[in-house]
């Protein structure tokens, strides 16, 4: 299984979560796990992805959640799992 934490950050606004989603599915990606996060009118959203069945791979995944997250005015970015986990380590 390859997985991928996608992150999403912005000012909250209707439908945000419904349009990565509609995305991943575009591409059969399966969301593993969800936390999402609203603060003063913030949105934050972590999400734990498998990309293992995806048809698109780790660059046209991050470039097209880019231009989604561009159209509705916020900032997603992917990472692979082992980076992630590389970086958070104490």
């Amino acid at each position: 299984m390859k997985k991928t934490i996608i992150s999403v950050v912005g000012r909250d606004t209707v439908g945000i979560i419904a349009e990565v989603c509609t995305y991943l599915a575009s591409a059969n990606i399966n969301v593993e796990d969800i936390t999402q996060t609203i603060v003063h009118g913030f949105f934050n959203m972590m999400m734990i992805v498998d990309t293992s069945s995806s048809t698109k791979n780790f660059q046209e995944m991050s470039s097209g959640l880019k231009e989604v997250g561009d159209e509705i005015g916020v900032t997603v970015l992917c990472q692979h799992e082992e980076i992630f986990d590389m970086m958070h380590r104490i």
